[in-house]
Order: structure tokens, then C-alpha cells, then sequence
């Protein structure tokens, strides 16, 4: 079955624009494989790089793929129902021995 263009066309002027998030980590425990450190800051919507590159600009992958789908809530307006602030996410590195804890916010301009 075809998806006829207005139909897409509706549905993309229904969309919202994008928001800026940025990415900060608060806390590390043990070390950072990454080298990822309190205070370090990312623009997610902006230039970044993901992998263990040592760039400025670069996220650890395990890090990223953990906030990837927070990321997507709020850059398309939602929010968790668990947050205190509705602009505001906390998540954690997957790794057990080595926690990173990021602040993930929505800024709104």
C-alpha cells in the first residue's frame, strides 16, 4: 500500500522543530575508559563525534547507545513522567564498575 504525499506532507507540517539538548556529565566513579570527566559538556544538537577517539568532541559509544533514546524525547518535546524538571533527564554509563552519570537538558532558545 502507497502512503499517498499529502498524507506525508500533513503529517511533517505537524512535526516539531527540533530542540537543542545538551549533554553534561556529572559524575564518574572509577575511571573512565573515555576519559570522560565531571563538568565536560556536549552539544547533542550540534558537532559531536561518537567513539573512543580521545577527540574533545567525542562520546564513548556504550554512553552514547545509553542515551540515545532519553536524547530523542527531548529533542522532539516529550519528557519523563519520573523527572523532576520536564527539560531535564539523568542517565547512567552501562558500565557497572565505572559509572558515568550524565544530565541530559533541553534548552530552550
Amino acid at each position: 500500500m502507497l502512503i499517498k504525499e499529502e498524507f506525508l506532507k500533513e503529517r511533517r507540517q505537524g512535526m516539531k522543530i527540533p530542540a537543542k539538548v545538551v549533554m553534561k556529565i556529572i559524575s564518574v566513579k572509577g575511571t573512565c575508559e573515555a576519559k570522560h570527566e565531571v563538568g565536560q559538556e556536549f552539544d547533542l544538537s550540534g558537532d559531536f563525534t561518537v567513539g573512543m577517539s580521545g577527540h574533545p568532541k567525542a562520546i564513548c559509544t556504550a554512553l552514547f547507545y545509553a542515551i540515545y533514546p532519553n536524547y530523542r524525547v527531548l529533542r522532539f518535546g516529550g519528557s519523563l513522567p519520573w523527572e523532576k524538571d520536564p527539560d531535564t533527564i539523568l542517565v547512567a554509563c552501562p558500565d557497572p564498575f565505572n559509572p558515568v552519570v550524565i544530565q541530559l537538558q533541553r534548552v530552550k532558545e
